[in-house]
């Protein structure tokens, strides 16, 4: 099982950007799935979550100019980012809440965690 982030980069202030989050693996279920964030020398912060039946949550700074989504055929979570700041600026961990069977053929609830994506906003 593999979370695998993307879309992260280099982008001006007030541009946008794309994330994406791909779930692989043998998954019986993905329940929350969400966004967080971590600045250099700061901690991780929620940016964003959303439930398997699309009800959302954002941090409120957030709100407005982030959108989170997801494709349940295709177990992958998205953000939207638009108007980003400099002080946004940090990688992006997508987070899921998963049911799945591990290589032991036994049922395993786990909350995971991709690899981060860096977002640098800077003119």
């Amino acid at each position: 099982v593999q979370l695998q982030a993307s879309g992260g980069g280099l982008v001006q202030p007030g541009g946008s950007l794309r994330l994406s989050c791909a779930v692989s693996g043998s998954i019986l279920r993905i329940d929350d799935m969400g966004w967080y964030r971590q600045a250099p020398g700061k901690q991780r912060d929620l940016v964003a979550t959303i439930t398997s039946g699309g009800s959302t949550s954002y941090e409120e700074s957030v709100k407005g100019r982030f959108t989170i989504s997801r494709d349940n055929a295709k177990n992958t979570v998205y953000l939207q980012m638009n108007s980003l700041k400099p002080e946004e600026t940090a990688v992006y961990y997508c987070n899921a809440n998963l049911i799945y069977y591990n290589p032991a053929q036994e049922l395993v609830a786990s909350r995971s965690w991709g690899q981060g994506t860096q977002v640098t906003v800077s003119s």
